[in-house]
């Protein structure tokens, strides 16, 4: 699994029919924090690579930003290995995942709250995603900089611990109404992003992105 910045470690598969890689996230420290669990069979095969970089400690929290297979579809087989995990996620995504049958203990956030503790802080931003405008979250570890973009940064091709340079401004007027099919939501949250000032996103797709 590829370390991209200070106790960050990216976890990926490759679906080569698609030409696409998905990466979950590792936030280590005193109380780790797992961004997304990957689908089932990404999650089986993370588990044994996240066990590694933990060496014993126990998973704090997993972050889900919206409810789609990818983001948390491996989530109940996750908590089986880390019941203790308190699971991050907007309103909306705990009554989805409630629905779905998928047992957590919720942790539920809104835009512009904040989760601290002594090695990292989290800001969350709503996100309007995917085709049917769900309430998600994005959110921005403010210590070290680090913008978990989720879909929003999104690019084809094999990019397993690849970190490009590129530019915030640019990066956020590129997002486009596919993935955001609104236009005064994109509008709105593209107002709400060009206030951060992150220096690196993580992607859930495609290369991690050093900000200029």
């Amino acid at each position: 699994m590829p370390f991209i910045s200070k106790d960050l470690y990216q976890f990926n598969s490759y679906v080569e029919p698609i030409n696409l890689t998905f990466h979950q996230y590792l936030l280590l420290g005193d109380e780790p924090l797992l961004v997304h669990t990957g689908n089932v069979i990404q999650a089986e095969a993370l588990l044994p690579e996240l066990k590694d970089v933990l060496n014993g400690k126990e998973l704090k929290y997993i972050f889900i930003s919206h409810f789609e297979a990818d983001e948390c579809g491996g989530l109940s087989l996750i908590l089986e290995h880390f019941p203790k995990a308190k699971t991050i996620c907007s309103e909306v995504t705990a009554r989805q995942l409630n629905g779905f049958g998928i047992k957590a203990e919720i942790i539920t956030k809104k835009a512009e709250e904040t989760l601290n503790t002594d090695n990292y802080e989290l800001e969350f931003i709503n996100y309007p995603s995917e085709m049917h405008l769900w309430d998600g979250l994005l959110v921005i570890e403010n210590k070290r900089r680090i913008f978990f973009s989720s879909d929003l940064m999104f690019a084809l091709g094999k990019e397993i611990g690849t970190v490009q340079e590129s530019d915030w401004y640019t990066e956020v007027n590129s997002i486009k109404q596919e993935q955001i099919p609104d236009n005064n939501k994109l509008e709105d949250l593209q107002e709400t992003l060009k206030k951060l000032k992150p220096d690196l996103i993580a992607t859930g797709h495609g290369p991690c992105l050093k900000l200029k």
